[in-house]
This record gives structure tokens, C-alpha cells and sequence, in this order.
């Protein structure tokens, strides 16, 4: 049997890469198409029909996608950014085996405020900062590694990433509403785009349901995925500590204080605890 990378899928019929490099489209047989993802790993029979999928590292119900290496979450100076949807992301990220890696678009636009965001997340985690109207945006390609995603917000340029980085309009853009101040979602499906061996990037149709992904975790241990609080946590009173009960006590808090943590990181924190905390009650 071969083995073959699912690249896209509409409906029943599906677009697969094989090992030389070959594309293929085809259909299953004797499983639920349902089952299948875009970025599965799955055999062929005789008639080229797939038979199996392999085993996954992870997968996304929604948006479809599996196997997941790296995340590139992107932000942008427009619309405003929503750096508690990045600090969601990085949490699911670290919960699902997935490096993110933050990459601040349209650097273009307001060199101010995307350095401001590099500052709260050069320390957490790897950050690019470019723009898709010039070279700077070539500094993707290189992290580029196995099946990548792109998520955000609409209208941060996702698919303009994808375009500037083929040199070929491949992606549907997304277009901006400066009446309301958010993008409109254009991505419908999801596709890997080829960037050399073992190298796909996707944009994705949104993370509707990251809460819902977040709630195999509880609240209390949710400090444990925010890296720059373990520095500081031994300073903490109570080894229970969840880092809320006042600075005289909590070593992190005390952190954020005198500037060693960021205070936006550490608000989202604290929103973000309490949203898993809610939906418990549901």
C-alpha cells in the first residue's frame, strides 16, 4: 500500500501527495469520510482509494486539521488585536504538541504598536515581525516545518502570507470592515499549500470552538502553561498558589508588579482562568 498526505478536502473527494511527490485526487473506501483530515497520513489500496488513516500527533475538529507541527499565530496592527485569542492559542498549543511561533503582520502599517506586541511576547515564545508588501515576510519560509498552520483573527493577512510567500495569488484575502473594525472570514476550507520537503502551510477557517478545546483542563492548572510565571513561582507562600491572591503572597504577582512579567500576559491570565472556571458550571 502507499502512503500518501491528505492536502485538501471537498466533500467525498480528496487531494492526496504521495511519497515521490505525485498528487493525486481520489475517494475512501470502507471509511467514514468524516473521518478523514486534511493533514492525515493515510494508506491507498490497489485502486488508489484510501483504505486507512494512520495514527495522529493531534488533531483539530474545527477547523479540520491534523497533525499539526508548528502554529503561526498571527496579529496586526488592523483590525485591533485580541491578544487574548494569541494567549488562548499558545495554550493550546502547548496542550496539544504543537509549537507556536507569534508572527506580527503589517508591520507596514503602525511600526508602534507591532513592536509593543513583540515586547509582551519575545520572551514566551519565537515572534517574526513583517510585512506581506516586502521581503520581511520571507522570514516565514524558514519556519516553516511538516504540517503549519496559520490562525487568528480575520483580516490580519493570513492569506496574503500564503500569496506573498508563493508570489502568486493562491488564497482568497480577507477584506476588512472599518465600520465595525473586524475582518470578514473568507477561508471556507482548508488546504496545504507545498513549501519544499515536508514543509505545508494552511490558512485556517477560525477557531470557533477553543473553548470547548480548552476544557479537558482545569483552571488551576492553567499557570502551568504560562513559562514565564515558573521563574517566579517559588517565591509563592502557598505551593497551591494559583497566582490571584494578592502580591504579599504570590511571587507572581509580584513579578507583574515590578515590571518582570508582562501585565497584559497576566490580565489574560486572569480572564482566562475564569472563563475555564465558568464553563465548568455549564
Amino acid at each position: 500500500m502507499n502512503e500518501a498526505l491528505v492536502l485538501k478536502k471537498q466533500s467525498s473527494l480528496f487531494t492526496v501527495e504521495l511519497g515521490d511527490g505525485k498528487i493525486l485526487s481520489l475517494g475512501a473506501r470502507n471509511l467514514k469520510k468524516d473521518g478523514i483530515f486534511v493533514g492525515d497520513k493515510v494508506l491507498l489500496d490497489e485502486q488508489n482509494t484510501i483504505s486507512k488513516t494512520l495514527p495522529r500527533k493531534n488533531l483539530i475538529i474545527r477547523p479540520p486539521v491534523a497533525n499539526i507541527e508548528r502554529m503561526f499565530i498571527t496579529v496586526a496592527p488592523i483590525p485591533k488585536p485580541d491578544l487574548l485569542l494569541v494567549d488562548k492559542l499558545i495554550v493550546f498549543c502547548f496542550l496539544n504538541n504543537i509549537t507556536p511561533i507569534l508572527c506580527i503582520n503589517k508591520f507596514d502599517l503602525d511600526e508602534k504598536t507591532c513592536k509593543n506586541i513583540e515586547k509582551i511576547y519575545k520572551k514566551v515564545i519565537k515572534t517574526l515581525v513583517f510585512s506581506t508588501f516586502d521581503e520581511s515576510v520571507t522570514i516565514l519560509r524558514g519556519q516553516i516545518k511538516g504540517v503549519c498552520v496559520l490562525a487568528g483573527q480575520s483580516a490580519v493577512g493570513k492569506s496574503s502570507i500564503i500569496n506573498a510567500l508563493k508570489k502568486e495569488v493562491v488564497a482568497r484575502v480577507d477584506t476588512f470592515s472599518k465600520k465595525v473594525q473586524r475582518g470578514k472570514q473568507t477561508t471556507r476550507t482548508v488546504e496545504l499549500y507545498k513549501f519544499g520537503k515536508n514543509k505545508y502551510l494552511a490558512d485556517t477557517a477560525g477557531f470557533s470552538k477553543l473553548d470547548e478545546n480548552l476544557l479537558n483542563i482545569d483552571e488551576r492548572e492553567l499557570k502551568s502553561y504560562y513559562p514565564e510565571f515558573l521563574k517566579f513561582a517559588g517565591s509563592c507562600k502557598f505551593k497551591t498558589c494559583v497566582h490571584k491572591g494578592g502580591k504579599e503572597f504570590c511571587g507572581v504577582q509580584k513579578a507583574v508588579e515590578d515590571g518582570l512579567i508582562s501585565k497584559e500576559r497576566y490580565e489574560n491570565y486572569l480572564k482566562l482562568y475564569e472563563n475555564l472556571k465558568n464553563l465548568k458550571k455549564y
